[in-house]
């Protein structure tokens, strides 16, 4: 199964002094199982493409088939629309400004409701996606949402559209506004969840470096079309073209390629657990096997010293 955008354009105001072409032929696979991220300059069409995956753009133009839902234009047919948003959860940027029950367990239940599932079921998938999300259900089921922190609210507003069970998951931008614990705690979960709840998700950032934590494969948009879409060990091979589209490149590619313009080649590096493995395969690091050196990561290492620094809770 997979999500399939043939010739997908997009017209904002179109015929109108205002007109703006959004999406201009796009084409793109999703698989089932994918950990896609997205990356584009503001303007080049990343989410106008992602409203088109559960219908909350209709289209104008193209073809959009996500797994056994078929969107064309013109059609009109509310049950497929109903089963798509069931299907494809969108959380949104800035999620927790969408609560607007009075109660965690309300707000939590609104979209299983929506669905016309017993009260039973929603009540246990209400249950069961405020516990995934990290949040003790017993603590903060008849809290109002608003009493929460800035995270907890984050990770209510992300339980409301686990509780629908999406077999895909759109995430736009999930980490902005958080301090860096904030950050680190909601990485983790979009992890947990694509293990435990959606197998596949799509994440849409602006920040290149929390992207390549995660993602097996990203696609790139400039001016309303796909300009690369590859591997993420791939895709920074490409960093001037990148850099020209107005794209940051993450740091430990940007270490990597001034290493490489000095002779010191470390191969393909995409973030800083790479660069930290790739470094000591360079170097070598005492009797390491290439077993314990795929284990390492550059949260055991502590940079913060201003000459290099030492593994955390280690002498080495």
């Amino acid at each position: 199964m997979r999500i399939e955008v043939k010739d997908l354009s997009f017209t904002y105001s179109p015929d109108t002094p205002f007109q703006k072409q959004a999406l201009s032929g796009v084409n793109l696979q999703i698989e089932e199982g994918d950990f896609l991220g997205i990356l584009g300059h503001m303007g080049s069409g990343k989410s106008t493409f992602i409203l088109h995956l559960n219908g909350l753009i209709k289209l104008q133009s193209g073809e959009i088939d996500v797994f056994d839902v078929k969107l064309v234009p013109d059609k009109k047919n509310k049950q497929d629309l109903r089963k798509l948003r069931g299907t494809v959860g969108m959380v949104f940027q800035y999620p927790e400004y969408q609560l607007f029950e009075d109660t965690v367990e309300k707000d939590v239940a609104f979209g299983p409701k929506n669905l016309g599932l017993s009260d039973a079921e929603v009540a246990s998938r209400v249950e069961r996606a405020i516990r995934l999300v990290g949040l003790d259900y017993e603590d903060v089921r008849t809290r109002a949402p608003f009493e929460l922190s800035g995270g907890q609210k984050r990770r209510v507003a992300i339980a409301g559209i686990i509780a629908m069970q999406p077999r895909v998951l759109v995430l736009d931008e999930p980490t902005a506004g958080l301090d860096p614990y904030g950050k680190e705690q909601i990485l983790e979960l979009i992890t947990k969840l694509k293990r435990e709840c959606s197998p596949t998700v799509i994440v849409i950032s602006h920040d290149v470096d929390e992207i390549t934590r995660f993602a097996d494969r990203i696609v790139v948009f400039n001016d309303g079309k796909v300009a690369f879409d590859l591997p993420m060990n791939e895709l920074f091979r490409h960093s001037e073209e990148l850099t020209a589209m107005g794209l940051e490149i993450p740091r430990a590619v940007a270490i990597a390629d001034k290493l490489r313009a000095r002779g010191i080649d470390l191969g393909d590096v995409v973030n800083a657990d790479d660069l930290v493995r790739a470094v000591v395969r360079k170097f070598g690091h005492g009797n390491m096997d290439e077993t314990a050196i795929s284990k390492l990561s550059a949260s055991q290492f502590d940079f913060s010293a201003e000459y290099g620094g030492t593994a955390a809770g280690g002498d080495r």
